[in-house]
């Protein structure tokens, strides 16, 4: 086995990581701590109700089996490191001592919010923030790397914490198999068709497509919110429209986000060739969902200006229903 080098856990500890155990990783969001101090707060709590300030932003597993060229993330091979991501743990931790390392990890990073609480809004957000309602796991790396995910997603739905998983789709058997589900999956899509795809996401395994197509049609028959986040790259994969218009109507899933890229981290390596010009603008964000809706008869329902970032509805019910019951959320 393949542990992570020590190179790697450097830089992502100077970049803010605060990692769990073996393979888990935490890090404070930027509307997480706008939260707690009263300022702009994230889409999720425009879109789904989601409190900025009580949201974990984590993962249970670091390496990935793509590389795409607008994540955020740091890539080995970018900085000439040999690490053989796809086969890097050999013994998992479990479920509760993961959970309970993230929430301990979030409450020791807010701690430090405490001295800026000096209004009775930002006090009122602090003590909240110790009391965290949500986990997004999306930070970095593939999420379902982690064979023990329905033990997690259990162990945090216990707490009365939602979860929503977001996944890069290669891994549909891992899906097949999560019992019980996210309170929301959210489906990378990358790439309109197979070709811009590979050229995007530079997998590292050889059916990365098809398996990502094989999640696509299991969607429909999900008993949960699905998602699918559509992040543009002008000049990578904005092209094919159309493209996007059919996995829509393939898959049904309940929301579609569409997103401008933000050039941050990993994604200003040279290498990747992206630029400050590959970000689309909010308003050619909203062109382009707009056009998506009038392909696929989703409904354009609400808008994020400074994530840059629209969100499109299936149909009435699933606008009405957006907003996330917490009183619902149980194991």
């Amino acid at each position: 086995m393949s542990e992570m080098p020590q190179i790697i856990k450097e830089k992502m500890t100077h970049q803010g990581y605060h990692f769990v155990g073996k393979h888990s990783a935490v890090k404070i969001c930027e509307y997480t701590a706008n939260g707690i101090e009263g300022k702009t707060l994230c889409y999720k709590y425009t879109f789904y109700g989601i409190h900025s300030w009580q949201c974990i932003q984590a993962t249970p597993a670091i390496g990935c089996d793509l590389g795409c060229k607008f994540c955020w993330r740091l890539i080995p091979e970018e900085i000439g490191v040999n690490w053989n991501e796809l086969n890097a743990v050999d013994h998992w931790d479990d479920p509760d001592s993961i959970v309970d390392g993230m929430i301990k990890e979030q409450l020791r990073i807010v701690s430090g919010y405490k001295s800026g609480a000096d209004t009775n809004l930002k006090k009122k957000r602090w003590e909240e923030s110790r009391y965290p309602r949500h986990v997004a796991l999306s930070l970095t790396g593939e999420p379902t790397f982690y064979p023990k995910m329905s033990g997690l997603l259990k162990a945090f739905h216990k707490k009365g914490i939602s979860t929503f998983l977001v996944t890069n789709g290669t891994l549909p058997e891992a899906i097949a198999k999560m019992d019980p589900l996210p309170t929301q999956l959210y489906i990378s899509v990358e790439a309109p068709d197979k070709e811009t795809y590979v050229k995007v996401t530079r997998p590292k395994i050889p059916d990365a497509w098809d398996r990502y197509m094989k999640t696509l049609s299991m969607l429909k028959t999900l008993k949960t919110r699905t998602v699918f986040r559509m992040t543009l790259v002008k000049g990578l994969n904005m092209d094919n429209i159309e493209g996007y218009a059919s996995l829509v109507k393939f898959a049904m899933p309940n929301y579609v986000e569409v997103k401008g890229f933000s050039f941050i981290g990993g994604a200003r390596n040279e290498a990747r060739g992206l630029n400050l010009s590959s970000m689309p603008s909010h308003e050619e964000i909203k062109e382009y969902a707009h056009k998506l809706s009038e392909l696929t008869g989703y409904k354009e329902v609400s808008e994020h200006k400074p994530s840059r970032i629209m969100l499109l509805c299936r149909d009435e019910e699933s606008a009405k229903s957006r907003i996330i019951d917490f009183s619902k959320i149980t194991a």
